[in-house]
C-alpha cells in the first residue's frame, strides 16, 4: 500500500470515528449527563482490564524468566569455573616456563665457563710451548667448476 493509500486510509478512518460519534450522541436516548456517566464506566472497565492484562503479562514473563535464571545462573557459574582453570592451568605453564629459563640459563652461563677456561688453558699451553700466537686467520673459498 502507498502512502497515499495509508493517509486514505487514516483520514477515513478519523472521519468515520466523528461521523460515529456525533451520529451517537444525536440519537442517543439518554441525557448527556447519563451518557457520560456511562462512558466513564465504560473507560473505568477498559481501563481495569487493561491493568489486569498488564499484571498477568508482568507475572507471566516475570514466571518464565524465574523458569530460566536457574539454568542461566549454572551456565554462568560453569563457565567461571572453566575460567578460573585455564587461569591457574595458564599460571602453572608461566611458573613452568620461568623455571626453564632458568634452569637452561644456568647451563649455558656454565658452558661459557667451561669455553672460557678451556681457551684460556690452551692459550697458556701454548704460550708454555713458545709457539707465537696467530696475527690472523685467513679463509679461501674455492668454487668448484662442475656445480651449475
Amino acid at each position: 500500500m502507498g502512502t497515499k493509500g495509508v493517509l486514505g486510509f487514516v483520514a477515513g478512518t478519523i472521519l468515520g470515528a466523528a461521523a460515529g460519534v456525533t451520529a451517537g450522541v444525536l440519537m442517543a436516548p439518554r441525557s448527556g449527563a447519563e451518557s457520560r456517566a456511562m462512558a466513564a464506566d465504560a473507560m473505568n472497565d477498559a481501563w481495569d482490564t487493561a491493568v489486569d492484562s498488564y499484571e498477568r503479562g508482568s507475572r507471566i514473563v516475570n514466571d518464565r524468566i524465574s523458569s530460566v535464571r536457574p539454568s542461566v545462573d549454572a551456565t554462568t557459574d560453569e563457565l567461571r569455573a572453566k575460567v578460573d582453570l585455564a587461569r591457574e592451568r595458564m599460571d602453572q605453564l608461566r611458573d613452568s616456563l620461568s623455571d626453564a629459563v632458568t634452569s637452561t640459563t644456568g647451563q649455558v652461563q656454565e658452558a661459557v665457563t667451561t669455553v672460557t677456561d678451556t681457551v684460556v688453558s690452551a692459550a697458556g699451553d701454548a704460550a708454555d710451548l713458545g709457539s707465537t700466537p696467530a696475527e690472523g686467520v685467513h679463509v679461501e673459498v674455492v668454487e668448484d667448476g662442475n656445480a651449475e
